[in-house]
């Protein structure tokens, strides 16, 4: 597919959309950015991006060009070619909450035509695709799915802060549902990124990505129950993992912390679990097993720091706790689902004076009853117990370690010390 006239439409401007767009712009396509957060579409109309993987600089690029329009209306939508349907897909009481790809398939309906393309890249349980969006798609607009316009799913990859693969270069799964839909399908993300992977339905490329994550999750959860197992028996599970890790075939390294974040591992496990149950009736037991270890790990951490400080004579109430990073991962914003969340509304639950230092979260994404504050020597030693919930690159690990009474490091990122203790 040729770029040049191409108008697309990328439905969510967040994480997954935004980088899509500007991508898409850089390659030439007119771009309708299109999201509900009337807040978000002043601050992209003004250049200031609210994801870290788009600069400042790269937003007003792309703006610049008159190729970018950041919209709340869907009547902008009018006249697509191909539109990218990247909404979230949170679970509601632990069933698959659909209803925002809904409305984002009902907004773009009325403006399909004949020959345009729709791809959902959401997270979602196989036969999403052919059984919720493409029938809404039909309704709105009167034509039909295959016949009279393309309709495939391409699974995002998105890893928010990672330097080395970026939306460009990680190969992009892409499918349809029929041999045109695929064509058309892989022909527009063959103008994006470097290296497609065609797959034969929808179906498959949407297990494909519950697959990957699914992997991730239960490798996560075996390695923070043997953590857990591990501290118990007076074995060093980390010198473990490092001696496992130079085997050079039938091993991946995965290491413990404080429980899973992101929108992928919390959720995307169990939109696979909720459909083999409602389809088959039966219970995906890795997933529900590794649900049960993976959110009680924040429990754990909050357990081993209170039973640290009795060791030392110290109760939780009326301590001063530091933590260090609120996001689910290092060197992003990101804090969707993360652990340091429920950590530290424990420790306000448990009286604790709770401090928390992270250069990237904002104030709106801290939990109620914590104080920011920057990591400084005084505050480090004000502090009863410093909890390391993230490793971010900003944080002065020499600094922590010379001026902390106490760490709980749930990450090993700092270097051995009789003041370090390490999940």
């Amino acid at each position: 597919m040729s770029s040049e006239s191409q108008r697309l439409v990328v439905v969510g401007q967040g994480y997954v959309g935004l980088p899509l767009a500007v991508r898409a712009v850089e390659q030439g396509f007119d771009v309708v950015g299109l999201d509900v957060d009337e807040a978000k579409i002043k601050r992209l109309a003004a250049g200031e991006s609210p994801v870290e993987d788009i600069t400042d600089e790269r937003l007003r690029a792309a703006l610049a060009t008159g190729r970018y329009r950041p919209t709340t209306a869907a009547e902008d939508c009018e006249g697509f070619d191909v539109a990218v349907i990247s909404v979230p897909t949170p679970l509601r009481e632990g069933n698959p909450d659909l209803s925002y790809i809904e409305q984002a398939a009902a907004a773009i309906a009325p403006h399909l035509r004949r020959g345009a393309t729709v791809v959902l890249e959401s997270t979602t349980y196989p036969g999403t695709t052919e059984e919720l969006v493409g029938p809404i798609l039909e309704d709105g607009s009167g034509l039909v799915a295959g016949s009279d316009f393309h309709l495939g799913y391409s699974p995002e990859r998105i890893d928010p802060g990672n330097r080395t693969w970026t939306l460009e270069n990680t190969p992009k799964v892409v499918s349809g549902v029929d041999a045109a839909s695929l064509a058309a399908v892989q022909a527009f993300y063959d103008a994006i990124v470097d290296t497609t992977v065609p797959v034969s339905s929808p179906k498959e490329a949407e297990l494909t990505k519950l697959l990957e994550n699914t992997f991730r999750h239960v490798n996560i959860a075996l390695v923070n129950e043997l953590a857990m197992f591990a501290n118990e028996l007076g074995i060093d599970v980390w010198e473990a993992i490092d001696a496992a890790s130079t085997k050079p075939f039938g091993f991946m390294r995965f290491t413990p912390g404080p429980g899973v974040g992101g929108h992928c591992l919390p959720i995307d496990p169990s939109y696979l679990s909720w459909r083999v149950r409602r389809s088959l009736g039966e219970t995906f037991r890795f997933v529900e097993l590794a649900n049960d270890v993976n959110d009680h790990m924040p429990d754990y951490v909050v357990r081993r720091l209170m039973m640290a400080l009795n060791r030392r004579g110290l109760a939780m109430k009326g301590r001063r706790v530091l933590l260090l990073g609120m996001s689910y991962k290092r060197n992003t914003g990101d804090a969707r689902e993360s652990p340091s969340q429920p950590i530290a509304r424990q420790l306000v639950q448990l009286e604790a004076e709770v401090l928390v230092v992270d250069p990237f979260v904002d104030d709106r994404h801290l939990p109620p009853g914590v104080t920011r504050v920057e990591l400084t020597p005084e505050v480090l030693r004000s502090a009863a117990a410093v909890l390391l919930l993230v490793g971010h690159d900003a944080f002065d690990r020499e600094l922590i370690v010379e001026h902390a009474s106490y760490v709980f490091d749930s990450q090993r990122c700092l270097p051995p010390a009789a003041n370090v203790e390490y999940l």
